[in-house]
């Protein structure tokens, strides 16, 4: 009896490109997402280092680099399998990424030490279980494809192959250090431009709510000790840090973490920002010991800017009073400080400093310490300025440039390849 090679069968060649489709296409995007915010992948990647208790092993500078180093591989990995290039490095890649995230996404979902992987960014939010779960359909995938790699049908010649990699890379490195020098082109954060705070932070009638916990820690004569609102001390104990921790899930609007407070009264100034009715600037310096000065400048005429014309401008940090006071004496600043917890400030914008416009609530413009507004656009009052006016930012129009500038040579690329291989192919016949 004849026997019967499983991998001349059908069913299997179906099987083996459509677990190439589906790794190509969730490596491409899980690396694309994570390069257009390569800080929002760096954070991630610091959590698992405190949760792993690795603060203390770990240089500083390594959680950016792993940041973009992970989303170039992924994206790398994606397009190979998508193209079929470098079929063999990347069958191995890929299932080499999917042993080691497998189990470890196992032990996220048995011990919780944070809430989700990060594996999607900020654009799909997944739970531990739910990344587990699709980590175990891709492993199965990525065995198969490891399996049957030399029946991947090449689209391009090896010779045209460094080619394809090499504008990948240059391509994902290009959008992730612009989300770094200026802000990620895309926000998938409940901060983005257009949205106003209070009605995101509505909630509607009758919901179950999210019971959250604010602690401060303070010092006083050596001694750190953490308060809540309610037994927040005098001004002779110093600011440290603020954290909110969740006590217990329920019904979490779009923005569910915003609160500011007063530096030397420890009164909550939420409501005096939000409810205002006109302009507010909000200088974002997340942590003022780590923020870049370089354009202080730039921030300190923004300032005299609002005082000119009577709108508010109030700095929000997470930073211990005595950082304050440095940023304060180095930088000439004059402008008041709230506190607010430091994952808020993160989320808020990419930068550390970056600067927020607000009108009656709704957020009409973020720029990045190195983009900042300077004399020439603020000419006059913002009622009558461009930079007075809420920002259009046409998500499809971006993407779409985005998708072109990454397609087009490469199909310059395959166009040029399939006409050199038709040369040949009709050389041979006349040969012939």
């Amino acid at each position: 009896m004849e026997k019967i090679n499983y991998k001349d069968s059908l069913a299997w060649k179906l099987l083996l490109n459509l677990c190439a489709l589906l790794l190509g296409l969730v490596f491409v995007f899980s690396g694309f997402v994570k390069a257009v915010d390569p800080l929002g992948t760096c954070y991630k990647i610091q959590d698992y280092i405190e949760a792993f208790g690795l603060v203390k092993v770990v240089p500083d500078f390594l959680p950016l680099m792993l940041s973009i180093a992970l989303c170039c591989l992924e994206f790398l990995i994606g397009i190979m399998l998508l193209l079929r290039v470098r079929r063999r490095i990347a069958t191995i890649l890929v299932l080499l990424m999917m042993i080691v995230m497998t189990p470890l996404t196992f032990y996220l979902a048995l011990t919780n030490p944070i809430s989700d992987c990060g594996c999607f960014g900020d654009a799909l939010v997944l739970t531990n279980w739910q990344t587990f779960y699709k980590n175990v359909v891709l492993l199965i995938g990525a065995i198969v494809v490891f399996i049957g790699y030399n029946q991947l049908t090449p689209i391009l010649s090896s010779k045209k192959e460094w080619m394809v990699t090499s504008w990948s890379l240059v391509f994902i490195l290009g959008i992730a250090f612009y989300g770094l020098y200026y802000l990620p082109l895309f926000d998938f954060r409940p901060y983005k431009i257009g949205v106003n705070i209070p009605q995101a932070m509505e909630i509607p009638e009758g919901a179950e709510l999210s019971k959250y916990d604010t602690r401060f820690v303070l010092e006083k004569g050596g001694e750190k000790r953490e308060f809540g609102l309610d037994d927040y001390p005098d001004s002779t104990w110093t600011f440290v840090e603020s954290k909110t921790v969740l006590v217990k899930q329920g019904f979490e609007p779009p923005i569910h973490d915003f609160s500011l407070m007063d530096l030397e009264t420890g009164e909550d100034m939420t409501a005096e920002v939000l409810e205002h009715e006109g302009y507010t600037f909000l200088l974002v310096v997340h942590r003022v010991e780590e923020a870049d000065d370089s354009d202080i400048d730039l921030v300190n005429e923004v300032y005299d800017f609002s005082v000119e014309y009577g709108y508010h401008f109030y700095a929000l940090t997470s930073s211990p009073e005595e950082e304050i006071m440095l940023w304060r004496e180095r930088t000439g600043a004059e402008y008041d400080f709230f506190l607010a917890d430091d994952i808020t400030l993160k989320t808020i914008i990419r930068s550390n400093p970056g600067l927020l416009l607000l009108r009656d609530g709704t957020i009409l413009n973020k720029w990045s310490n190195r983009d900042l507004p300077d004399e020439f656009v603020m000419n006059g009052p913002l009622e009558e300025i461009e930079i007075g006016m809420q920002k259009v930012v046409n998500t499809s129009m971006r993407l779409l440039m985005i998708f072109l500038i990454f397609c087009i040579p490469l199909s310059l690329l395959l166009g040029h390849d399939q006409f050199l291989s038709y040369l040949r192919r009709r050389k041979s016949k006349n040969d012939y």
